[in-house]
């Protein structure tokens, strides 16, 4: 029987649905023909799968050829199918054994020599088949990162004739092992930003409860020093945070490096970046920065610079930790867990209210530069602190705020109380986890209805209120909210709108 099947995985969205390539060989004029919804990639794949045959010194059988991608309603792209799409012509022509197919997933784009170049979405891949019970071989480069699956063997080829020689028996692969990175190194320390007391204070709270914060300050008092040093005083990754973050980096164009796990990511777009760039999308939708800053820092310098119909695409994520990308022909559903730090100056100058007295901005200019930022998507911030300049005496002496590993510590502490009350940071807990775990004291709870009425906030602030609360109480070893954990969590709503 001149026909052979292998199995291969395509990607939608974080998905990875099986593909099966069928491979039948037929008499008539030598034809070439690839079916089953496959794009212009997917199309090229015949020059190189014949190329790459004759260059390794298998024959190309000169009769009419047929590889069905199947499912044939599900779009198929990239190089990935070349390495199953050859093997599968070479199975079906007798010139390596079919029998020893069958346990295996294979993806690989060839090169016209028969080398094995690397793929993008691997780790996703092969996570996707860790429910199937097969092994998978991918090229050498993509095999390191795709074994971070642990429960799936991974087998790394340079090239063709390796995965022919395995299937004959002459030669095994290797199996892939992944090339680890000691986790929460090379931070940048948060001992190295002079003064800012209040603003370390806030970001310690923002890391022990998972919370978003917003920093407006004059330019040069350090707010993107602060951001970029808030990974490192976040708690540890799990295994499967770590996974899930590393599978959703290597559907990114820049793919996933295996020195990479378990660090924290740490994703700063330029204010330029669409709306498509923010949360995913395209033809064949890939995720953005908000999924690619999945269980880290997505960080917004300039805030109001972004478009405004870019920054409202982060109200939903915001609040559901989740992105749908929908298209006329499919959905993608991507998870987006991410810390939102925004820094912005307090007007178009970035002077006002500095000692220096520089500022020339008229009031109307400062109301629409602030209104730039939509008052539903600032309600949804839960830290909004003021960062003043660095006065003369602290800048000039040496270092002597906290270093990142004692932040890390208490935050650490605080978080497994978190785990262990309700299975979640606090900036996660729903109205009724809110009713449960967030109940004021008596002196705490008059002093938030006052709050409430002289800021105006809204029903979302007021619980944002409660979880901030939640989280300064756990910093402190509190069991129940008290007036000064209260109040310490008013303060940092100063900046609302109502």
């Amino acid at each position: 029987m001149s026909v052979a099947v292998l199995y291969s995985r395509a990607l939608a969205g974080t998905e990875a649905p099986l593909v099966t390539v069928e491979t039948h060989l037929a008499n008539g004029l030598p034809a070439f023909t690839i079916v089953g919804l496959p794009e212009t990639e997917v199309k090229e794949a015949k020059d190189r799968v014949r190329a790459a045959l004759q260059n390794s010194r298998f024959e190309f059988p000169a009769r009419r050829i047929t590889v069905n991608l199947a499912p044939a309603d599900l779009p198929k792209e990239s190089g990935r199918f070349d390495l199953p799409i050859a093997l599968g012509i070479l199975a079906a022509s007798g010139q390596v054994p079919r029998e020893r197919l069958n346990g295996m997933e294979w993806a690989g784009e060839l090169a016209l020599t028969g080398e094995l170049r690397p793929i993008r979405g691997a780790l996703a891949m092969v996570y996707g088949a860790s429910r199937e019970g097969r092994g998978f071989v991918l090229p050498e480069a993509s095999a390191r990162e795709a074994a971070l699956v642990g429960d799936v063997p991974v087998y790394a080829a340079r090239s063709l004739l390796d995965v022919c020689a395995f299937l004959h028996g002459r030669r095994p692969l290797e199996r892939a092992a992944p090339a680890l990175h000691a986790p929460g190194a090379a931070y940048p320390d948060m001992q190295e930003v002079r003064g800012q007391g209040a603003a370390k204070r806030a970001l310690e709270i923002a890391a022990a409860g998972g919370h978003s914060v917003l920093m407006v300050g004059p330019p040069g008092t350090g707010k993107s020093m602060l951001a970029a040093r808030l990974p490192g005083i976040l708690p540890e990754m799990t295994d499967a945070q770590a996974l899930e973050a590393a599978a959703l980096q290597s559907l990114g164009s820049q793919g996933f490096s295996p020195t990479s796990w378990k660090r924290r990511p740490f994703r700063a777009p330029h204010h330029t970046a669409s709306a498509v760039a923010l949360v995913g999308g395209g033809s064949h939708p890939r995720p953005g920065e908000i999924s690619l800053a999945m269980h880290g820092v997505l960080f917004l310098d300039e805030f109001p610079e972004f478009d405004r119909k870019v920054l409202e695409v982060l109200r939903e994520p915001l609040e559901s930790g989740r992105v749908t990308v929908s298209r006329a022909a499919r959905q993608a559903d991507f998870p987006a867990v991410f810390q939102l730090v925004a820094a912005m100056n307090p007007c178009p100058c970035g002077y006002l209210g500095h000692s220096n007295g520089r500022c020339r901005c008229t009031p109307d200019q400062v109301a629409r530069y602030r209104g730039k930022i939509s008052g539903p998507l600032l309600d949804r911030i839960d830290i909004q602190i003021e960062v003043p300049a660095v006065s003369e005496e602290e800048l000039m002496s040496q270092p002597t705020g906290e270093p990142s590993a004692a932040i890390r510590a208490r935050v650490e502490r605080a978080y497994r109380v978190q785990l262990a009350r309700q299975g979640k940071p606090n900036a996660r807990l729903s109205v009724q986890e809110i009713d449960a775990f967030c109940v004021p004291e008596r002196e705490a709870a008059v002093l938030l209805r006052r709050a409430m009425g002289q800021l105006n906030l809204s029903a979302r602030a007021y619980h944002r209120v409660l979880k901030v609360a939640r989280t300064i109480a756990d910093l402190a070893g509190a069991a129940t909210l008290g007036a000064a954990h209260v109040a310490e969590a008013i303060q940092y709503r100063k900046l609302d709108r109502g």
